[in-house]
């Protein structure tokens, strides 16, 4: 049956039905989980394992390459990538896309078992590989506790209290700390007084291992009882420490008669997090999985209030990221976009289409879009950036069915008939070849659904939106459509037909506008060469002016924040890379329009937005994290930070960077080279820094091996030690003890395990030349001989800190970011130059980064579309059963291309990853208006008409709806103009649809009579 024929006889249950949809599309909408950026899978794994002493040599051969073997194996495998530092290999794994997060836990597991097989294979003093599953967490509210009066200690106890309290709020997956020091007992022997004693370190050190340990005493049965037996004589205070006695020979001494016993905290300090120049330590929170983080954020926030007295006076707890306000207020930005875009299509089409078929198709449209919700919100869409965006482009496309029914069921009523049965007869007409249009337009995003890569799957939910609210406008429009025209359309006083005209004919379109028009295409038709010739002219030049449209991935962000990233040469104590960062804060909270500065110094910041990837540890790195008013003025900012930062910050390297909007992120431009040696690979790599050097928009550039590091090596007497039983074990013992300590016992204080460190006095290891005055145990002498017995010199070695490998082959690695615009134009100029490098053999050179992204996410997008292609010309095909009409139809695809190179050329947008999407699914906009005119041309050819005859009258028929459909579209797109994210994309569409649709309404009918070689009719 027509579906308007039985709406119309259930009129009732059809209204009560539509009602019921809207207000279940209310309580969905209310319901959606609420998101700033649209969620995608960081399918990577880090994989860490200490090997303390190693140079990252022997790091990367004897740790990292066991593991990356063994890793290898791992069938699920995309990448690896492997960094080798002294004494830590890091290894990141990264899965194939295919794997989503579903999948991933089982993924992890069986990565987990194949790590664990090849423990076995890992040098003796090699710890146990840890594998991080969770480097993807976000931590979407980031806090920091501070306070200037209070030590670390003081704030780690407030600091654990409000992550206990905080762990049982709703929502909250879990609770990670940084930025604390590790609280310890220092044991500092004084020479002078072991001397006196006649005893050496070693007499104490057994006592202290064995002190304050938990011993399991055992238990005895007194009567009926089973008691436990714990006997007294555990360490209770740093007086307890001070007050053990020792004994040598029938000597007894306290440990403060030999040593100084203090309690302080392990130096190096590991991390260092500061807010506004203030010491403090930072909470990240992240949601579970499936949370709402508005709803997160919103109870965290109260529960502060109420803990808020519980936190000491001075102690401060501030923000650096909170994601439930951001995401409240780029939702409430983009519903803002979304209603005025609903608000500018409504009133086009109240001008263009009268006050009731406007407010009809209006309401048509505000259903479709709250219907919508009900089936997005099972599907796990959420309300973010690209779904709210989507909407806004669906927006147009969604009224361009109602429209053509509407338009019908006017014209009828034009030509005398009934509402009703305007309503029957256009439906019928229409039903089948609108669909095949949605489904057509419907494809034409479906690659993007489809898409694995983390650029697809951010976008994906543009295809879910698309997809649900195309399909449900097409039921809606052979609905409830004719339903309320029906309703709420009226029919002409007179019908319009013209005097002597017999039958209803084509009076509805015999007014001046369609005269002017039916003349110019009749002109067009008449000099159809001629017109063929400047089309394809139009496409010629579209296609040459292509070539200067800038090109890039994705648009930095807009959030008020911006970082700072900070090198030290490598090997920088982490106190001297604070120490620089310190003099870089107070001048950035001096500048006009910053607000805040957060800093992370020795590694970066947690992940607290999708698309940030945080830096690995590197006491010579540090990176801020700058708050300003107004977002619009960062670029000037970054300008200013970098210049200050070349200026006055020489001996390291300093730079502003943009967050991002999608995957991608900094050093956009990566040139790797690839090779055996080491030293080629500098060389290499150096070469290619100065081509980036020479270019004045460069910035940022640096290499990931770094600087190569000093290292002191004292050479082993072979003959005299070997003579004392001492080898390099032991001279490495003692010369550890000696600087930074050893672990020697624990301290238990509560929950607290603090380590017992020996090591030398403040003055015994205040400099390097006090290495002479160490005493290093002699197993066969049985005692502690000079160093310098053992030791036949001291040499300073250059060695390198850092290594990488990338699938198992070394590599080196160059970065750089463009000073300002695109990092496509600046590749542009650097990628001849660099290429023209000599590569030695056995060496190669491949280009990574933001380049590298888009070539993936290219890929993974185009591998979907030959298949949704080849469905929308099958469709095409089955719609009209024909191979001609589909050619004619399909030709007016590439006259897209003639509008997008202008629109992107005048709003000097670039051709983004979102402009390609805007691009492809402009196939299915035109297919879509394509097939509407010729559907109405078969209609006309159907009842008999003049074949063109038939061609004209058509087009002037559906020239009204296709231009409505296109022009809705386009300026319901307008608020997308002033979003970052969705500015090329929306200028790709709008200027590609808008001339396309011109074209295609003079282009299609000259196709068609060219094919089907009509002739204008004699007279």
């Amino acid at each position: 049956m027509n579906p308007a024929e039985f709406c119309l006889r259930h009129r009732t249950t059809s209204l009560v039905l539509t009602i019921i949809l809207l207000a279940c599309g209310v309580v969905s909408y209310i319901g959606m989980s609420r998101l700033e950026d649209p969620e995608f899978t960081i399918k990577d794994v880090l994989v860490y394992t200490t090997y303390p002493g190693a140079s990252a040599e022997e790091v990367e051969e004897e740790v990292t390459d066991e593991l990356e073997t063994a890793i290898q194996q791992l069938g699920q495998l995309d990448e690896l990538e492997s960094k080798s530092q002294r004494g830590l290999s890091i290894i990141t794994v990264s899965i194939k896309d295919k794997y989503d997060g579903g999948k991933l836990p089982q993924v992890w597991d069986e990565l987990r078992r194949k790590v664990a097989d090849a423990q076995s294979n890992l040098p003796p003093g090699a710890d146990t590989s840890i594998v991080y599953d969770d480097y993807g967490d976000v931590y979407g509210v980031y806090l920091i506790l501070h306070g200037d009066e209070y030590s670390y200690a003081e704030l780690r106890r407030v600091a654990d209290y409000l992550k206990r309290e905080l762990l049982l709020v709703d929502d909250v997956a879990k609770i990670v700390m940084h930025g604390q020091r590790t609280e310890a007992i220092f044991v500092e022997p004084v020479r002078e007084k072991l001397a006196q004693l006649g005893t050496s370190q070693d007499a104490i050190l057994g006592q202290l291992r064995e002190r304050n340990l938990v011993r399991d005493t055992g238990r005895v049965k007194v009567g009926s009882e089973f008691i436990a037996i714990d006997p007294t004589g555990e360490i209770n205070s740093v007086e307890d420490v001070a007050e053990l006695v020792f004994s040598h020979g029938e000597r007894q001494f306290h440990l403060r008669d030999i040593a100084k016993v203090r309690r302080g905290y392990v130096e190096p300090q590991g991390e260092v997090v500061r807010y506004d120049g203030k010491n403090g330590i930072a909470l990240g929170i992240s949601t579970v999985e499936g949370g709402n983080v508005v709803r997160m954020g919103e109870a965290l926030d109260k529960r502060l209030a109420e803990l808020e007295g519980e936190i000491p006076l001075g102690m401060e707890l501030s923000v650096i990221s909170h994601q439930s306000a951001a995401v409240t207020k780029a939702i409430d930005g983009f519903v803002s976009s979304l209603v005025q875009a609903l608000v500018i299509v409504i009133v086009m089409l109240l001008v263009f289409m009268g006050l009731r078929a406007g407010v009809l198709i209006g309401l048509v449209l505000l259903l479709t879009i709250m219907g919508s919700f009900v089936f997005l919100n099972p599907m796990g869409v959420a309300l973010e950036r690209v779904s709210l965006g989507a909407l806004i482009i669906a927006l147009g496309m969604l009224v361009d069915n109602a429209i053509v029914v509407v338009d019908g069921i006017l014209v009828g009523l034009k030509r005398g008939k009934s509402a009703t049965e305007s309503a029957v007869a256009i439906v019928r007409q229409s039903a089948l070849p609108l669909l095949g249009a949605t489904a057509i337009a419907v494809f034409a995003f479906a690659a993007i659904g489809t898409s694995d890569n983390n650029a697809g799957e951010f976008c994906r939910s543009l295809f879910s939106v698309i997809c649900v609210s195309l399909l449900l406008s097409w039921v809606t429009a052979v609905t409830v459509t004719p339903l309320l025209g029906v309703m709420m359309l009226r029919k002409p006083k007179e019908p319009t037909e013209r005097k002597g005209r017999k039958g209803p004919g084509p009076a509805p379109f015999d007014n001046r506008f369609y005269r002017i028009y039916k003349n110019f295409l009749r002109g067009c038709i008449r000099f159809r060469w001629l017109t063929v010739l400047l089309v394809a002219g139009m496409f010629a030049a579209a296609i040459w002016a292509f070539g200067y449209v800038k090109q890039s991935f994705f648009p930095p962000s807009t959030r008020a924040q911006f970082m700072v990233d900070y090198w030290m040469p490598q090997g920088t104590h982490i106190d001297e890379t604070t120490a620089g960062v310190e003099r870089l804060e107070n001048w950035l909270l001096e500048q006009d329009g910053i607000t805040h500065v957060t800093s992370v110094v020795g590694r970066g910041a947690l992940r607290f937005l999708l698309t940030y990837r945080p830096e690995k540890t590197n006491s010579a790195y540090a990176q801020l994290i700058v708050d300003v008013e107004d977002s619009k003025r960062i670029p000037e900012l970054i300008g200013r930070t970098d210049a200050y930062l070349g200026e006055e910050h020489q001996d390291a390297l300093g730079y502003g960077v943009k967050f991002e909007l999608g995957p991608g992120g900094k050093g956009k431009i990566q040139p790797r080279f690839f090779g055996p040696d080491p030293e080629v690979l500098r060389e290499l790599a150096e070469q290619a820094m100065e081509v980036m050097r020479d270019e004045p928009n460069a910035k940022a550039i640096r290499t990931d091996w770094r600087q190569k590091v000093k290292v002191l090596r004292p050479q082993l007497a072979d003959d005299r030690a070997n003579l004392l039983g001492i080898g390099k074990g032991e001279l490495s013992l003692a010369i550890r003890q000696e600087f930074q300590g050893r672990t020697v016992g624990v301290f238990r204080e509560g929950d607290l395990l603090l380590p017992v460190i020996m090591r030398a006095s403040a003055p015994d290891r205040a400099a390097v030349d006090q290495v002479e005055n160490i005493q290093v145990w002699s197993p066969v002498a049985k005692q502690r001989v000079p160093f310098n017995q053992v030791v036949s010199g001291m040499e300073t070695e250059f060695e390198d800190e850092i290594r990488m490998r990338f699938d198992r082959k070394p590599m080196i690695t160059v970065f750089c970011d463009p000073v300002e615009g695109t990092a496509s134009a600046l590749l542009e100029k650097l990628r001849p130059k660099i290429e023209a490098i000599p590569l030695p053999a056995g060496y190669s050179l491949e280009w990574f980064g933001e380049t590298r992204d888009q070539q993936q996410a290219n890929s993974a997008l185009a591998a979907g579309i030959p298949v949704f292609a080849l469905l929308m010309l099958l469709t095409t095909v089955m719609l009209f059963n024909s191979l001609r009409q589909p050619l004619v139809i399909w030709l007016c695809v590439p006259l897209s291309i003639i509008g997008v190179s202008a629109g992107l050329l005048l709003t000097d947008q670039p051709f983004s990853f979102m402009a390609l999407l805007g691009f492809i699914s402009l196939s299915g906009m035109l297919l879509k208006n394509a097939i509407v005119l010729v559907d109405e041309l078969n209609a006309q050819l159907g009842a008999g008409k003049d074949a063109y005859d038939a061609v004209v009258d058509s087009a002037a028929s559906r020239l009204l709806p296709v231009a409505m459909a296109a022009s809705t579209t386009a300026f319901g797109m307008v608020p997308l103009f002033f979003d970052d994210f969705f500015a090329s994309m929306a200028v790709t569409i709008v200027f590609g649809l808008m001339f396309a649709t011109v074209l295609t309404m003079v282009g299609l009918p000259v196709f068609y009579t060219i094919l089907y070689r009509i002739r204008p009719s004699a007279g």
